[in-house]
């Protein structure tokens, strides 16, 4: 379903400084999704066990070092989620320095009043900056020509509240994408909003999903031609994943294609060329489950989307199979945890590469697919970057999906290796998973080695800088019922610190993805929740969960400039070129996420099994920061 302009919204002019209008706040509905649904409710199972046409070849999109802009991008503005069609998160803009950025100054900030965790990131469109909140999933648009925070005004999507308590890891959404004088976004309860950038209209409105099935939206879509590309969420619900491709200018879906199923409803045809031969042969995406598990398989597509000019193709990856415990769904659960190469204009897949076959601990695909060419081996290779939650970084041809790199980047037990040949992990059967079983001491625990925190790619160090996760698990699988609408997950997890303990449960690393070896890390005290920002003045930025902004060198990692927010980041930074000349960098605060959970659920810490064992990895967050929300904005003084 989708409706234009008269279905009912709210957009508010606004002329004041920024002060939060009373009606700004979540409702109350939202503080109980907060505990909510999938998160608290496992506390009780934890005691069972103790992503027309397109417009090739993109002639209005630029092209330049570091990625490929798209159109109504420039230097100066920041209008799809990562920057690039590439998903670089690199920005030409020099002006903040190595030398110069330990003199960057709080230029204004705008808090929103919702304290629910505040992940993605602004847009900045010709002096004016966008920025979608948490749920209710507001729309708003700030003047940069006048001193901030200058609002314009403000969009309220309808939202149905049902689906507060649907989602699995916090209420939270990871930004919008400009294209075609709109600003494009999801809405938590399954439907696509187009805005008019200048009025803040409503122009369109696609409904994708239904609540009551479980199924939301917390992806940022990525517009590509005449395709806005978007997936959805729910695999603790068992969910059936899907990818859509929507028309830009009336929000009519074009195709969908789903992740599990027959190849004609995965958009699997006589083009499909899977590197591997494990990943080929017909109608995969049944024969890989057992009788009809594969209707409530998961394998959503809620991370981030990525493309290639040149190849034409989008890049994204599949969450965890449904149902967490193993044993009720024998087989590879293709196609799962697994990166899909596709044509935006018509859904039709053309490779695909599987990470974890019989994923036995939630490792979602779902993280960034970098799209670079990287000097490898004397050669210049056409690749993605991928860091994936099972614990390895990936380098990957994206012509085929051969892995050409696949090393691990933090304490990983449940494989030794990859095997190159095959594709597929040489797993240790020590650490599976099983019902009935508590399999103890699995690294990187669920939440991975780095969850969707995206990194950063720098085309002149042709290094990754990248968020990271040290904690392990123990893990067991619960026999359990599908209930449509209600937590489908099968398992209790406990999470605590990997080696090196409490203070290393974190760190901020450099990674060379052409010899697969890290260069440099930086330890934090907590994992590293926040996307990382890399620009050609040689700084890179990122965040932490107990509140700190940094910028550090992009050479050695050394600390250049830090700041404390009151609640913790885990945001995505950008940079952008204000209309008096000067370079800013704005980022979010707002402590939440899985991982977060706990500060703005105010959750006990009595329970470490609680919040699918987000409780018992950071029990001590609550003491080091607080829940809130806000947008923070920096510069460097004077000239």
């Amino acid at each position: 379903m989708h409706c234009r302009v008269s279905c009912s919204s709210e957009v508010r002019p606004r002329q004041d400084s920024g002060v939060v209008p009373a009606n700004s706040h979540a409702s109350p509905n939202a503080a109980v999704g907060r505990s909510r649904g999938i998160l608290h409710g496992q506390a009780i199972l934890a005691a069972a066990l103790a992503a027309a046409m397109l417009s090739p070849p993109m002639i209005s999109a630029q092209s330049q070092k570091g990625g490929t802009l798209p159109p109504g991008g420039t230097d100066s503005n920041w209008v799809t989620p990562a920057r690039t069609y590439e998903g670089t998160r690199y920005s030409p803009l020099n002006k903040i320095t190595t030398d110069n950025v330990s003199s960057l100054q709080e230029a204004w900030s705008y808090t929103t009043g919702i304290k629910d965790g505040h992940e993605g990131q602004p847009l900045v469109v010709d002096n004016t900056m966008y920025m979608v909140t948490p749920v209710p999933n507001k729309l708003i648009a700030f003047d940069l020509t006048k001193p901030g925070p200058a609002i314009k005004w403000e969009f309220s999507p309808p939202i149905d509240v049902a689906s507060y308590g649907k989602a699995c890891c916090d209420t939270v959404n990871r930004g919008a994408v400009f294209s075609n004088g709109l600003i494009i976004y999801n809405v938590l309860d399954n439907h696509t909003v187009a805005v008019d950038a200048k009025t803040g209209k409503m122009v369109w409105r696609t409904k994708l999903d239904n609540v009551e099935t479980g199924s939301t939206i917390t992806m940022a879509p990525l517009v590509v031609g005449n395709r806005v590309i978007v997936g959805n969420s729910g695999g603790e619900l068992g969910v059936r994943g899907w990818i859509a491709g929507l028309d830009v200018k009336t929000g009519k879906v074009a195709w969908r294609a789903y992740h599990t199923g027959p190849d004609k409803d995965v958009l699997i045809g006589a083009n499909f060329k899977p590197y591997y031969k494990s990943m080929q042969g017909k109608d995969m995406g049944v024969k890989t489950w057992e009788g009809e598990q594969w209707k409530l398989g998961g394998s959503t597509a809620w991370g981030w989307v990525t493309y290639d000019p040149e190849t034409k193709l989008i890049f994204y990856g599949t969450s965890n199979p449904g149902v967490w415990n193993p044993d009720m769904r024998p087989g590879d659960n293709l196609w799962s945890t697994t990166i899909f190469a596709r044509d935006p204009v018509t859904g039709q897949a053309k490779w695909a590469y599987q990470m974890g076959p019989h994923d036995m601990y939630d490792y979602d695909g779902v993280n960034e697919n970098i799209v670079a060419d990287i000097p490898m081996n004397g050669q210049t290779r056409k690749v993605i970057i991928h860091a994936d939650r099972n614990g390895f970084i990936y380098t990957i041809d994206r012509t085929n999906g051969q892995v050409l790199v696949a090393e691990k980047f933090k304490p990983t037990n449940w494989a030794t290796k990859i095997d190159l040949e095959t594709g597929r992990p040489v797993e240790d059967s020590s650490k599976a998973t099983h019902q009935g079983k508590l399999t103890k001491d699995i690294c990187p625990s669920a939440s991975g080695a780095k969850d969707q925190q995206p990194a950063a790619y720098d085309p002149e160090t042709h290094l990754i800088y990248t968020p990271s996760t040290n904690l392990c698990m123990d893990y067991g699988g619960i026999e359990t019922k599908y209930i449509a609408g209600a937590a489908y997950v099968g398992a209790a997890v406990r999470m605590y610190a990997g080696p090196g303990g409490n203070d290393a449960r974190g760190e901020f690393l450099a990674w060379d993805p052409a010899t697969g070896k890290k260069v440099w890390g930086i330890t934090e005290k907590y994992p590293v929740w926040a996307g990382a920002l890399a620009t050609a003045g040689g700084v890179v930025f990122y965040g932490t969960m107990d509140g700190n902004f940094k910028a550090v060198s992009a050479k050695d990692g050394k600390e250049l400039w830090k700041t404390h927010f009151e609640s913790g980041v885990i945001g995505n930074p950008i940079t952008y070129i204000g209309p008096d000349g000067k370079q800013y960098i704005a980022v979010y605060s707002g402590v939440g996420g899985w991982m977060g959970a706990i500060v703005p659920g105010d959750l006990s810490t009595d329970d470490p099994w609680a919040a699918l064992g987000a409780v018992g990895a950071v029990p001590d967050l609550k003491q080091d920061t607080k829940p809130g929300g806000a947008l923070h904005v920096f510069v460097l003084p004077g000239s």
